[in-house]
């Protein structure tokens, strides 16, 4: 393969593959790879994350198997505070000449 058979990312894999919500496809996976961490960390079983996050037990699977089309980013965030833990929203100007963006970052 040479170097202009190489299609270089972009940072976000959706935005690779043209999808036009790209960036909030990203936030939610994101989003979502937390809550799991969480629910492992936790050593929840869905029917008690389930319970916890007021949702029906299949809500959670497809969490779990990131079917997250059914999500909106603010229910994740809702999620990921209902399991204990602080969604921060930091806004701030652009870093130089880089494309203005969304980034979610999970901390440890």
């Amino acid at each position: 393969m040479t170097e202009a058979e190489i299609d270089r990312g972009r940072g976000n894999i959706f935005a690779s593959l043209r999808f036009a919500d790209a960036t909030e496809r990203q936030s939610k996976t994101r989003l979502a790879m937390a809550i799991n961490h969480i629910l492992k960390d936790q050593a929840l079983k869905q029917a008690e994350a389930a319970r916890i996050l007021g949702v029906p037990q299949p809500k959670v699977s497809a969490l779990v198997n990131y079917r997250l089309d059914g999500f909106s980013v603010e229910k994740l965030m809702d999620f990921i505070v209902a399991l204990g833990r602080d969604v921060e929203i930091i806004v701030r100007p652009r870093r130089g000449n880089e494309a203005a963006r969304v980034m979610v970052l999970e901390a440890a």
